[in-house]
C-alpha cells in the first residue's frame, strides 16, 4: 500500500504549537495548495490543507514559519474522528508530515512584511543554516589563525589529487 503526499503552498495562519502530557511537541497549521485549473471566472482556486507535524520538526515549523510562508510538505494522509462537546461525530482528514522544507529566503519573507526567517541559521543543535549567508570563520588555535568552512576554496590555486584518492 502507498500513501504519500506532497504539497507545496503558504501557510493560512501561524502554526499552532502545543505538547503532548508526556512533553512531545506537536504543531498544526494550515496551508493554501493553488490549483492547477482555473474555474469558469479564470480564476485559480486554492485547497486549504490541514497540516500536522511531530517532534522537533513541530519546534522548528513553530519558531520558524509564519502566517503566508512558504512551505513544501512531505507525508502521508490521516483520516480520524472524535467525538465533540455536543455530541456529535466529528471527521478529520490531515496530511501528518514526515518533512516540512522551508522554501524562500528570509529577504522574501520579510519583504512581504513577514519576519518568519529572523532566527533563521541561529539556532542551536536544531541544524539549520541560511545557505545565503556565511557563518563566521572558526578559529583555529593550531594554525593560528581561523579555519576556512569550505574545505574546496583553495584560492584558485590547482589541487594536487590522484586518481587512487578519488571514490568514484
Amino acid at each position: 500500500m502507498l500513501n504519500r503526499v506532497v504539497l507545496v503552498g503558504r501557510l493560512t495562519r501561524d502554526p499552532e504549537l502545543r505538547y503532548t502530557p508526556n512533553g512531545v511537541a506537536v504543531a498544526s497549521f494550515s496551508l493554501a495548495v493553488n490549483r492547477t485549473f482555473t474555474n469558469q471566472h479564470g480564476e485559480r482556486e486554492a485547497d486549504f490543507i490541514n497540516i500536522v507535524v511531530w517532534r522537533r520538526q513541530a519546534e522548528n515549523v513553530a519558531n520558524y514559519l509564519k502566517k503566508g510562508s512558504l512551505a513544501g510538505v512531505d507525508g502521508r494522509l490521516q483520516s480520524r474522528s472524535y467525538e465533540n462537546n455536543q455530541g456529535q461525530r466529528v471527521f478529520v482528514t490531515e496530511v501528518v508530515a514526515d518533512s516540512v522544507q522551508f522554501l524562500e529566503p528570509r529577504s522574501a519573507s520579510q519583504s512581504r512584511g513577514h519576519d518568519a526567517f529572523s532566527d533563521f541559521g541561529q539556532q542551536q543543535g536544531g541544524g539549520f543554516q541560511n545557505p545565503n549567508e556565511r557563518q563566521a570563520p572558526i578559529p583555529d588555535e593550531k594554525k593560528g589563525g581561523f579555519m576556512d568552512d569550505d574545505p574546496f576554496s583553495n584560492d584558485g590555486q590547482t589541487i594536487d589529487i590522484s586518481d587512487d584518492d578519488l571514490p568514484f
